[in-house]
């Protein structure tokens, strides 16, 4: 069947309309959703005042994570539910993946046809909108959560600790922290409570906690209720000694960022540097390149200039990030 280049267009105005709606779509609810959670606790006791059956509850919230009902990773790219998971983004995944998508077709399709630029520059825009776009969103919704939980936990496990001492079971700790603790650390803690209410032991739990959250804090819990477990031992004060030694390790984290603040932001300016200059150019002095960009070789000397760029933007990033 051939069209023609009007009705083409046509749908390609609608195309980009429909992408430019999603993506209002999703930020309004995003925003209504942390209008909603304000108004509450945490998430999962909005979600229950509803007089939802909690098994609903708890199948919904996995479902919403990316999960299946048994809590564990329902896609075969785990990597990428992984990383879903843990930015904290509740919503269907697959909706979330057709939005950067469409976009991505959008503007690929919608830069060359308008603006005239090249096949290969429209391809890699739209990769980039596609693949590494939604990657870096949900890494750095990821990193911002991992920081809210980091200074949640401490406090967390020293509810636990007092709750052991005034002589509640395990299982009473954790609902007290589901339901006194806002998000993130009160819905995932509900999760642990929904899921040892309905058969699994204390110690699983918290093993899909740690992997449905990804802070390193959580492994140490984890191995510590499996060491317990198994060899006994006082509990209230292991957990103790955890809540003190995650806030030193908080500490210690602060005060290593402190220092190697003055060499990210010398790195974070010598990066920008040739690009802002390169925009003042082209604003204040629009014919300085003169016809250099009909050249053969400027292309092969971008690449290789890119490399290296790239290259030193990797070796001042090792130096000035710190693994602990």
């Amino acid at each position: 069947m051939n069209f023609d280049p009007q009705t083409i267009l046509y749908l390609i105005y609608v195309l980009v309309a429909a992408s430019v709606i999603l993506v209002f779509q999703v930020i309004y609810s995003n925003a209504s959703r942390r209008r909603a959670h304000s108004t509450s606790i945490n998430y999962r006791l909005k979600r229950m005042e509803s007089n939802e059956v909690t098994h609903e509850t708890l199948q919904s919230l996995l479902k919403e994570r990316g999960l299946d009902r048994h809590g564990d990773f329902a896609f075969g790219a785990i990597r990428l539910n992984r990383l879903y998971t843990q930015s904290g983004r509740t919503g269907n995944p697959v909706l979330f993946a057709f939005i950067f998508i469409l976009s991505g077709i959008s503007l690929g399709v919608g830069t060359n046809l308008f603006f005239g630029w090249s096949v290969l520059v429209s391809l890699l825009i739209a990769g980039f909108v596609m693949v590494v776009l939604p990657i870096l969103i949900l890494r750095r919704l990821r990193n911002k959560r991992m920081l809210i939980f980091g200074k949640q936990l401490p406090d967390a496990l020293d509810m636990m600790v007092r709750s052991l001492r005034a002589g509640h079971p395990s299982s009473i700790a954790v609902a007290l922290i589901a339901r006194e603790m806002q998000d993130p650390i009160g819905t995932e803690f509900g999760i642990v409570t929904d899921e040892i209410s309905f058969g699994l032991n204390m110690e699983t739990a918290v093993k899909k906690l740690a992997e449905r959250v990804g802070y390193e804090g959580l492994q140490l819990l984890a191995v510590s209720l499996s060491i317990q477990a198994e060899t006994g031992g006082n509990l209230t004060e292991i957990l103790s000694n955890l809540s003190v030694i995650l806030r030193e390790r908080r500490k210690l984290k602060q005060k290593i960022r402190a220092l190697s603040s003055e060499g990210r932001m010398s790195a974070i300016m010598i990066s920008a540097f040739p690009f802002v200059m390169f925009g003042i150019l082209l604003v204040i002095a629009p014919d300085y390149y003169g016809s250099v960009w009909g050249e053969a070789i400027i292309l092969p000397v971008f690449v290789v200039f890119g490399i290296w760029a790239l290259l030193g933007d990797y070796i001042m990033y090792r130096m000035v990030n710190f693994d602990f």
